[in-house]
């Protein structure tokens, strides 16, 4: 039978606060186990919650980028279960009223463009987490993370391929980051999610019985875990037999998804309004404010920089993919703005290509924006060509020189003197007797030949458009 794949993703970002959702405790990764805890974090009893405003504010301005409803007042829910890492036995999150409500992403997968529902955003409390390697039989549990501040983003079950869900997950990855709530980091679970998917016949409408695969926290993962259980689930329908809802973890070892626990329904939490906190009211003042205060998000970046630059629509999804990227495009182009594609191809050829093999990011690159522009410029005026620009650009690399001091200091002004480029052909064709006899035989191709002597003699300094033109009439004889 053929079926309609039907995936959700719960995303969990971590934000970028100083302190905990609900205490002073440092958010700083990396410190000592149970080093960044107090008796609010550790749940004692008695000990009363204070809210992080900050939460607040980034939550209200991701439910903005994401077209969500601000709802005011939004309520604060406990969330019961048992594990280790959970030291209350229940966790401060959202239920029925959450923060962010009907939102939507845009995303584009193969050139086409598709709209995703965004149920909801809320704001929770993170739990802490059990260490289990290097500890023999035994397991700890690090309580640093335990009150870590959460948004989840629970996405409408619209999106039907891997390749449409690591889409989606790319973008809302971005948005976070353009907003600068989140760093992104999946590595350290600073950005992860959980995805839900289920078969159905395809023509149907009802949805099948959906399995959820847990803390996925790597784009090539969750790509090769959905497919893998598309396939899995797909050959136990054809058998006949029934998906049990369950969550499930991937083991990136083996390939294969393997059963955890089998799923909890929202009943199984026992949610209950929250008593230690009063309801979060967000005036409309206070979002339009934030509103105003958002920077440009990448939907609209890429927009203008179609508009304003002449980018094609791959060049501006490149640049934008990323706000230091684009960023530091724009500061580029700001130095010279005569050629603002060219300053997209040097950008995204062999700047970047020199960050990739150093293993390098772009916010940490060692040649300026106003290095690069200086490049161009030269490169525009025709003082250099583009073969003596990338002599310039490999020494300027690293460096603090810029590109004009460079070309001054080593004598690469390019040469556009006809007398002087004449003067190198007609070395190069008395040098070469035979090749002239062939091509005035007819052998046209030989013309690259000359085109690559004559810039070999001038040690490619020569004008290439001059020395096209005049090796033309030359060669005529």
């Amino acid at each position: 039978m053929e079926y309609e794949v039907v995936i959700g993703l719960e995303v969990h970002c971590q934000l970028s606060t100083r302190s905990k959702i609900f205490c002073g405790c440092s958010t700083t990764f990396g410190n000592p186990p149970n080093s960044q805890t107090c008796p609010i974090c550790l749940g004692h009893p008695g000990v009363l919650p204070v809210l992080n405003r900050k939460v607040v504010e980034s939550a209200v301005m991701m439910g903005l980028a994401t077209h969500c409803a601000i709802t005011s007042p939004n309520v604060f829910s406990r969330k019961h279960y048992f594990y280790p890492d959970l030291p209350k036995g229940y966790q401060i999150s959202q239920y029925d009223k959450p923060i962010c409500e009907h939102g939507r992403v845009e995303i584009v997968v193969d050139g086409v463009p598709k709209r995703i529902g965004l149920t909801r955003i809320h704001m929770e409390e993170d739990a802490g987490k059990n260490l289990h390697e290097g500890l023999g039989a035994s397991s700890h549990v690090d309580l640093n993370r335990a009150g870590v501040p959460l948004l989840e983003a629970v996405s409408e079950p619209d999106l039907r391929s891997p390749d449409e869900a690591v889409a989606y997950l790319k973008k809302l990855r971005n948005i976070v980051l353009y907003l600068g709530i989140c760093d992104g980091n999946m590595e350290r679970g600073n950005f992860r999610c959980d995805a839900n998917i289920s078969l159905r016949p395809r023509g149907t409408t009802k949805l099948g019985t959906k399995v959820e695969m847990k803390n996925m926290n790597s784009f090539r993962f969750l790509k090769q875990a959905l497919e893998y259980e598309i396939k899995r689930q797909g050959q136990v329908l054809d058998e006949g037999g029934k998906i049990i809802q369950e969550t499930r973890q991937w083991d990136t070892k083996r390939g294969v998804t393997e059963s955890m626990r089998v799923k909890e329904e929202a009943h199984d939490y026992r949610y209950m309004p929250e008593p230690d906190l009063a309801p979060v009211v967000v005036e409309k003042i206070w979002a339009e404010s934030l509103r105003k205060a958002m920077p440009e998000l990448p939907d609209e970046k890429r927009e203008r920089f179609v508009s304003r630059y002449g980018l094609s629509e791959y060049d501006a999804d490149v640049l934008t993919a990323s706000r230091p990227l684009a960023d530091y495009y724009e500061a580029a182009v700001t130095v010279f703005d005569g050629d603002p594609k060219a300053t997209c191809n040097w950008v995204m050829g062999d700047l970047s290509a020199r960050l990739n093999e150093a293993g390098t990011d772009i916010a940490d690159c060692p040649m300026t924006p106003g290095q690069l522009g200086g490049l161009v410029k030269l490169i525009h005026s025709g003082e250099i060509s583009g073969k003596i620009a990338k002599t310039v650009f490999a020494d300027m690399y690293g460096t603090d020189k810029s590109a004009a001091g460079i070309v001054k200091e080593k004598g690469l002004v390019q040469v556009s003197d006809t007398g002087a480029i004449d003067a190198i052909i007609d070395q190069v064709i008395a040098a070469n007797p035979g090749e002239l006899e062939a091509y005035r035989g007819g052998k046209d191709k030989l013309f690259g030949f000359f085109v690559g002597q004559v810039m070999k003699a001038s040690k490619g300094q020569a004008n290439p458009g001059m020395v096209n033109e005049r090796l033309k009439e030359k060669l005529k004889g």
